[in-house]
């Protein structure tokens, strides 16, 4: 009866099915804060870049676009603050996330939603401010280099060296650190057309280079991720949106060609006029390929998704995952539009951006309603395992 008792208290302690007491107070949100909140700011700051492009037949459309991406600074700002204070403050706990086989994949996030920011400088920024806005769009992007570098390499070097990961429990959160190295290529791209001659041949020839570090082993990870699928069916329902993630390394990937592709020949005029005009045809090329791609896996989400709304959806930050991959892809047909002048590719943009305003519009009222209430401000990395304890007291009472 004393094992009994004592393995009740061990499920009341550690495993209990019910939720997690919510804590309250500034407190609490420093010592609960993970890089997940950092999805808010990549779904709230490719908006305005996407509405930006509609902005030309509806001028208040661009007006929305700046004040959303004013907003998404202090947004980014806020977290950055609140992250950092928890490395301070409760650093025994922030540690813990590296050998979190989820919540570790969100550092990502960061030079994510910071390439957000610094392509509002070059997009808004520039036309408002000058040359400041211009300055400061490249100080960043050195900055969202270096972090997207160390998440593309650091984080999988976790993966393969201290935490706990199977085919089972694979989910398209495996992309979020790699991705980031091609979003700063495509920022690099968006830069360079506004750098000095021999300043942008080094940053174009570095975005390219960014390309390649994350695109082909995200279309590696994407290959294991099918092969899962089919293996283990669909993931948790708390995991239902990250089907939605793997359409962000396609429509980047897909936007980074079109843009680097634009830049080149300008770029390279002097010196490698022949090489720009590949580059400009590989990216119109490539850009199309990866965005027939993209069709495949949209679909499939749209119906993973009915499938998980019929059984029922809990919301979390992961619906943030409607927002980023989604607006990405809208970027890169809208980017072909452009390049193509095809009609096809102005009208599915024009739909995809007014989807993503309806998605980031219900998912920034779930997480207002999540954050209000404290729900949504929980660390994975800080609950403890209940399995070692449990399986500690059967041994006892046998």
């Amino acid at each position: 009866m004393a094992s009994i008792s004592r393995c009740e208290e061990r499920l009341d302690t550690f495993g209990s099915p019910a939720l997690p007491e919510i804590e309250t107070g500034l407190r609490a949100i420093v010592r609960q804060f993970t890089p997940n909140w950092f999805t808010v700011t990549m779904g709230t700051g490719v908006l305005p870049l996407a509405l930006n492009q509609l902005a030309g037949t509806v001028p208040v459309v661009r007006e929305i676009a700046i004040g959303l991406w004013l907003f998404n600074i202090g947004l980014f700002s806020l977290f950055s603050l609140l992250y950092a204070a928890r490395w301070v403050f409760f650093f025994e706990g922030a540690r813990r996330i590296f050998a979190h086989p989820v919540t570790s994949m969100f550092f990502g996030a960061i030079p994510m939603g910071l390439a957000t920011i610094l392509n509002g400088f070059i997009v808004f920024g520039v036309p408002l401010w000058g040359a400041s806005a211009l300055i400061i769009a490249h100080a960043l992007w050195w900055i969202d280099v270096a972090l997207a570098v160390a998440s593309g390499l650091l984080v999988p070097f976790l993966m393969f060296t201290r935490q706990a990961h199977s085919i089972e429990k694979m989910t398209a959160v495996w992309l979020l650190p790699i991705v980031a190295a091609e979003v700063a290529a495509a920022s690099g791209g968006l830069l360079v057309p506004h750098l000095p001659a021999s300043e942008a041949q080094s940053v174009l020839f570095l975005s390219y280079a960014l390309w390649a570090f994350s695109v082909p082993l995200a279309m590696s990870v994407l290959v294991i991720l099918v092969l899962r699928l089919a293996l283990y069916k669909l993931p948790d329902r708390d995991m239902a949106v990250s089907g939605w993630l793997a359409l962000g390394p396609i429509g980047t990937g897909a936007l980074g060609l079109v843009l680097l592709g634009a830049a080149a020949p300008g770029v390279l005029a002097s010196g490698l006029p022949s090489v720009g005009a590949a580059a400009l045809g590989l990216g119109i090329v490539g850009g199309t390929i990866l965005w027939g791609y993209g069709v495949w896996w949209i679909l499939l989400a749209a119906l993973k998704t009915v499938r998980y709304a019929k059984e029922g959806m809990p919301f979390n930050l992961g619906w943030w995952g409607f927002t980023f991959p989604l607006g990405v892809y809208a970027l890169a047909t809208l980017a072909l539009a452009q390049a193509t002048h095809v009609a096809f590719f102005w009208v599915a943009g024009a739909i995809l951006v007014v989807c993503l305003a309806a998605f980031w519009l219900t998912v920034a009222l779930g997480t207002l309603h999540g954050a209000w209430h404290g729900y949504l401000f929980h660390a994975p990395c800080l609950r403890p395992e209940p399995i070692e304890p449990l399986q500690a007291d059967v041994l006892a009472m046998a």
